[in-house]
């Protein structure tokens, strides 16, 4: 049996006899990891067995573990209204250990491409509207309402209300907000 030794029981002078417990060493195959993701309940319909799953670590930022979904868990956790999705991750060069903190990207649908702002740029109205200041110059600004959709990487996806390539606010949409809100008043 290949493996790596990841746990050892033996001591000088133990008696070692099949089926008692417990076992002298424990050989594990480690090139392949499991990572257990803790899923809303309301993506639960979007799961499936064999999905693609990406994984990120703390100790590889620049790196993404490949990996799919093997177990989704059988019932959901009553106080956080979560579920347990395993998958496995392969890992040949043995990079990975037990108990890592992992982000993860489960693929639910097809890819497609929407245009996104830097979070800095959408702007949460009090009515629960949000918006974006629009610049064609650089200068001048036009508030817009927009429809925001995923967030992911400092970003949110907008669904409605702007076209790509055009120009926002960045970091600075909601002091615009602020002097439109002063100016009124």
């Amino acid at each position: 049996m290949d493996g790596r030794v990841t746990a050892r029981n033996a001591a000088v002078g133990l008696y070692v006899q099949p089926g008692n417990a417990p076992a002298p060493y424990t050989v594990s195959d480690i090139s392949t990891m499991w990572m257990m993701a803790s899923v809303p309940e309301a993506d639960i319909p979007l799961l499936r067995l064999g999905q693609e799953v990406d994984v990120g670590v703390m100790a590889f930022p620049d790196r993404v573990f490949k990996g799919r979904i093997v177990n989704i868990g059988a019932s959901v956790d009553p106080t956080t209204h979560r579920i347990q999705v395993r998958s496995e991750i392969a890992d040949p060069k043995h990079e990975l250990r037990a108990q890592m903190f992992a982000t993860f990207v489960i693929r639910t649908g097809d890819e497609f491409k929407s245009p996104a702002i830097p979070e800095g740029g959408v702007v949460r109205e009090g009515d629960g509207t949000t918006t974006a200041w629009v610049t064609i110059d650089g200068h001048r600004f036009t508030e817009r309402t927009i429809k925001i959709g995923l967030q992911q990487d400092g970003f949110d996806q907008v669904l409605d209300g702007l076209k790509s390539g055009e120009q926002v606010a960045g970091d600075g949409a909601v002091f615009l907000s602020n002097a439109l809100t002063s100016a009124s008043q």
